[in-house]
């Protein structure tokens, strides 16, 4: 057996090993609302940061984020809704971030326009109940003392409730208004109701290990540089989300969403603020027992950590 000389054998234990890529399991699916993510994934940006991110598609956020809870998905990305449950039933989560904010939310007819909340008076509206979507309408029948029947649908079957006339009028997701547009035709009707903004959130398990910790960092990281790369080329941005959603969306329909739509990566107060009035509203439907939690408490369940290292100006919980 030949042996290598003490020098040789030296510098042979020197060669850098390559280094492992960190696994981040992510529970998302391709949607119009979060092109920093599509951004991300088309310039490499991820693996840049020395991550290897799988991802895991859910159907709706509710789903992804019961996921997370348990223990099947590292981050979790959710309209904000689902969390203000969360917190009422004290799960074990933080917000790490929100990535868009979306305020053109619509109530939907067909025929007869709609201009005000008293136009919805007496009417069978269809929508999905316990989402934000039930969360809006409730807010806009109560700022005129508005009586309607609420008709309860899964989000799939709103549009075709409204073409056959089950229901008068309907509050879908907005990944529904292209197909609502496009079934009705002329007859399409739509009144974008002011007083809410939906915020679609990044949050992870609240018992995430050191080393997944760190590597959130970089996660986040990753985001923040595309996030630079969608305020600089939107056409671009556009073009990697369409790509992912392999056309799902018409890129008109998807003009029309982003023009709605703020992309900008931040942890605010604002966004603590909307998950306490939703605290409130959840328990006056009865649907969870329990007192209202206090602001201070809705912020307990952010960690501004991983950001506030990444990009400090992004987080402003004072």
């Amino acid at each position: 057996m030949r042996f290598l000389k003490p020098v040789a054998a030296a510098a042979a234990f020197l060669i850098p090993l390559p280094v492992m890529a960190q696994d981040i399991v992510f529970g998302w699916n391709p949607n119009p609302s979060t092109p920093q993510v599509d951004v991300a994934m088309v310039n490499g940006y991820f693996e840049d940061a020395g991550l290897d991110v799988k991802i895991v598609p859910f159907v709706s956020g509710r789903e992804a984020f019961e996921a997370l809870l348990g223990g099947q998905v590292d981050v979790a990305f959710m309209a904000e809704f689902p969390a203000a449950t969360g917190i009422l039933t004290n799960q074990p989560f933080a917000i790490v971030a929100d990535l868009t904010r979306y305020q053109g939310m619509r109530i939907i007819t067909k025929n007869e326009p709609l201009d005000s909340a008293s136009d919805l008076g007496g009417k069978r509206i269809g929508t999905s109940i316990g989402t934000n979507t039930d969360f809006y309408l409730s807010n806009v029948l109560a700022s005129e003392g508005v009586e309607a029947e609420i008709v309860n649908a899964a989000a799939s079957d709103l549009v075709a409730a409204l073409a056959r006339g089950d229901v008068d009028v309907i509050v879908p997701f907005p990944t529904y208004y292209g197909p609502a547009a496009e079934t009705l035709g002329d007859s399409y009707q739509e009144w974008r109701a002011p007083g809410y903004q939906t915020h679609y959130v990044l949050a992870v398990n609240a018992d995430m290990s050191e080393e997944k910790s760190a590597a959130m960092e970089d996660f986040l990281g990753a985001l923040v540089r595309a996030n630079a790369e969608v305020a600089a080329d939107p056409e671009a941005a556009m073009d990697a989300t369409a790509a992912a959603m392999q056309g799902i969306v018409a890129p008109e329909v998807l003009s029309d969403l982003w023009a709605d739509s703020v992309f900008d990566l931040q942890l605010g107060s604002d966004l603590a603020e909307l998950l306490h009035s939703e605290t409130e509203w959840i328990l006056s439907q009865g649907v969870i027992r329990g007192e209202v939690p206090t602001l201070e408490t809705v912020e307990s369940f952010f960690d501004p950590a991983p950001l506030s290292e990444v990009a400090p100006e992004a987080v402003d919980l004072d």
